[in-house]
């Protein structure tokens, strides 16, 4: 009977998100141009937060630094966006820095296929190098997180410091076509929903199969107890530089789609504090559940964006409380408290529902 309820309760959930699905792909037709946008906006930010749930919620490994990947990412496609709008000539800020020439790093980026594969490449083999050294070195917990944090610290001074290269505090700006289509146009604008709304769920559906895998079996083991995976023959330390690697692929490629949608990168959307928003998302929507990290970056950026309009100041103080109340109240998230709800629905429909020939006699 249990079996039957899972099956049952397993086909609604299906038919419910299909349904919010094809919602979302009418959006276009329902919104204006700017909250389409936003939306678009969000959409893209849920990609790198799938990302995180699979090495935080999956794997037990807390990253801090994510916003290194999501920012590289981002770097990538402004560069290539800012080379094909300056045409023949230095990218603005360039001059103004003092440089007569463009730097060598910066020709691959005139090739929309290779700023893609570097969007992707750059942050993926990043995570990649970190998770191997510290990994195999069991450097894991509290020690992995500061070290995270260090990377993002290093990473923003390097990019502020060097301003002929990177635009520095400003970051990368100035550009408003691509393949000939203006960013801002309507057309573009919903030609991108569409297009970040189908990498989502792409980036969804892939990371759904590897954690249904048996790398995602050894991966949720190894977080629940390295040892014992060890003492089984496989090496921990390898599953989780692949996840790493792969989730900061997905924060590189939400960075790409993210420029497009906003016009802008700098270093400020790579520091510590966006950051520690993204582990946000996943703490409120339910790490270890994929849909609610989609659910926890949507819903605390729509939050973020509405409270800022009606209270500017008020937005740092949601999210201490929103801290406080996940921590003490809601450790498993939004999707935690619907699973428990959901659970006491059944039980209550059990007991009331008890079939008459199980009824026990009265005793009088």
């Amino acid at each position: 009977m249990m079996s039957a309820l899972l099956k049952k309760g397993s086909l609604k959930m299906k038919i419910i998100w299909a349904v919010v699905l094809i919602m979302m792909c009418l959006a276009p037709l329902i919104s204006t141009e700017f909250r389409l946008s936003l939306l678009a906006k969000f959409l893209a930010l849920a990609i790198l937060a799938i990302g995180l749930d699979l090495i935080w919620g999956y794997g037990g490994v807390l990253s801090l630094g994510h916003g290194v990947f999501f920012g590289l990412g981002g770097y990538a496609m402004a560069m290539y966006l800012k080379l094909q709008a300056s045409g023949s000539t230095l990218p603005d800020f360039m001059g103004w820095s003092g440089l007569s020439g463009l730097p060598w790093f910066w020709e691959p980026f005139r090739s929309f296929p290779m700023a893609l594969l570097l969007g992707i490449a750059l942050p993926a083999l990043l995570a990649f190098a970190l998770g191997w050294f510290t990994f195999r070195n069991r450097i894991t917990g509290v020690y992995f997180t500061i070290l995270t944090q260090a990377l993002v610290l290093i990473t923003v001074t390097l990019f502020v410091g060097k301003q002929e290269w990177t635009g520095g505090t400003n970051g990368i700006t100035g550009y408003n076509a691509i393949f000939g289509f203006t960013l801002h146009s309507a057309g573009t604008t919903i030609a991108l929903y569409y297009i970040t709304l189908a990498v989502l769920v792409l980036a969804y559906l892939l990371c759904r199969r590897v954690v249904n895998s048996r790398f995602g079996q050894v991966l949720e083991a190894a977080r629940d107890g390295e040892n014992r995976v060890r003492f089984l023959g496989y090496d921990p330390a390898g599953f989780k530089t692949l996840a790493f690697a792969l989730s900061g692929a997905l924060a590189g490629i939400a960075g790409m789609l993210f420029v497009l949608q906003v016009g802008i990168i700098s270093p400020s959307m790579m520091g510590i504090v966006p950051s520690i928003e993204m582990v946000l998302w996943v703490a409120l929507g339910g790490r270890g559940t994929l849909i609610g990290a989609v659910i926890g970056a949507v819903v605390l950026n729509a939050a973020k964006t509405g409270i800022s309009e009606a209270y500017p100041e008020g937005w740092l103080f949601v999210i201490g409380g929103l801290f406080v109340t996940v921590v003490l109240f809601m450790p498993n998230g939004l999707v935690g408290v619907y699973r428990h709800v959901v659970r006491l629905l059944k039980r209550r429909g059990e007991v009331v529902h008890v079939p008459v020939s199980q009824e026990k006699p009265k005793v009088y």
